[in-house]
């Protein structure tokens, strides 16, 4: 089960939730916050619990539209509903490495957001997914909060490590 000497690293992310149990050997249903098929899960075998304790994972695999896990310590049922509902975590370095074009939304927060003549559109506080694409979040000067579609059309560069990023966008859009 968690083990609790262990000391959380910084760089946590929320990456799913115990819905279940799966069986009776000590499996859980993990919904992933992302498609499943594509999530982190598959190579973290570490995860963090909100309480900061860590569970080492032996497997991860799609069962649908959740993944089934195997905790390396747990080997009942009773011990699986145990971490029923409780938020999983993940190192973002254990994550695997973007794909060319590709890049983790979290990585994107933080990163200013500037328009094609250099005017500062603001600070990337959240992407958010509303069904036909991702839209950046940006905090503006004077509180105000800026949308803009997370898509090829409008957006021209991401430089993460730079962190910014440019848009074909104006400021009274």
């Amino acid at each position: 089960m968690p083990e609790p000497d262990e000391t959380a690293p910084d760089d946590l992310i929320a990456v799913g939730r115990v819905v279940d149990a799966y069986g009776t050997r000590g499996w859980v249903k993990v919904e992933s916050y992302n498609a499943p098929q594509e999530s982190v899960l598959h190579a973290c075998r570490r995860w963090w619990l909100p309480d900061g304790r860590s569970v080492a994972i032996q497997s991860a695999r799609q069962h649908g539209a959740v993944l089934a896990c195997k905790p390396t310590d747990c080997s009942d049922r009773d011990q699986a509903l145990a971490l029923k509902g409780l938020e999983i975590r993940a190192s973002r370095a254990d994550f695997p490495s973007a794909g060319a074009d590709e890049v983790y939304w979290v990585d994107l927060i933080g990163c200013r957001v500037l328009n094609r003549e250099g005017v500062d559109l603001g600070q990337v506080e959240a992407v958010v997914d509303h069904g036909a694409h991702p839209i950046l979040v940006l905090a503006a000067e004077g509180g105000e909060q800026r949308m803009i579609p997370f898509v090829d059309l409008y957006v021209d560069e991401v430089d993460l490590a730079g962190r910014r990023i440019v848009v074909d966008w104006q400021p009274d859009y």
